[in-house]
């Protein structure tokens, strides 16, 4: 039986994007998104948890990810968890969850900032309208 490994996000960008290219000249660029929920206790008290996650997107998507997104974006993150494990200098095992970003849309744009053209899936599409956005709602 096939699995399933699909993770789509929407939150805002933490620091601008930083992009690298491989020893064989692919574009690499990771951010991390701040995805926040509220909700109320029993008691009526409004909470908010934040969970930050590590962005990964290669090729065509990372140099569009580099050029078009900043620190403060909002942004619909879809793609694939990733389990990267190292071995510190001192011995020590460490261990990283990424995204491997599959699709990227900007959900909004700086003031004055052209967006880019609508491309193919995966390719950081225009953004889309709030009533399109994937189970977004408005009661947190």
């Amino acid at each position: 039986m096939a699995g399933l490994n699909k993770v789509m996000i929407i939150g805002n960008l933490g620091a601008d994007p930083e992009m690298r290219y491989t020893a064989d000249g692919n574009a690499m660029t990771s951010f991390r998104v701040a995805a926040s929920r509220n909700w109320s206790t029993p008691d009526g008290e409004r909470r908010e948890e934040t969970e930050w996650f590590s962005v990964v997107a290669w090729r065509k998507l990372a140099e569009q990810c580099s050029q078009f997104l900043q620190k403060g974006r909002r942004v619909y993150v879809e793609g694939r968890l990733r389990t990267r494990s190292w071995d510190t200098p001192d011995g020590q095992k460490r261990f990283r969850t990424e995204v491997v970003a599959d699709r990227v849309l900007f959900l909004d744009r700086p003031t004055g900032a052209p967006l880019p053209e609508e491309q193919e899936a995966g390719e950081a599409p225009a953004p889309l309208e709030a009533e399109e956005i994937p189970f977004e709602s408005g009661n947190g």
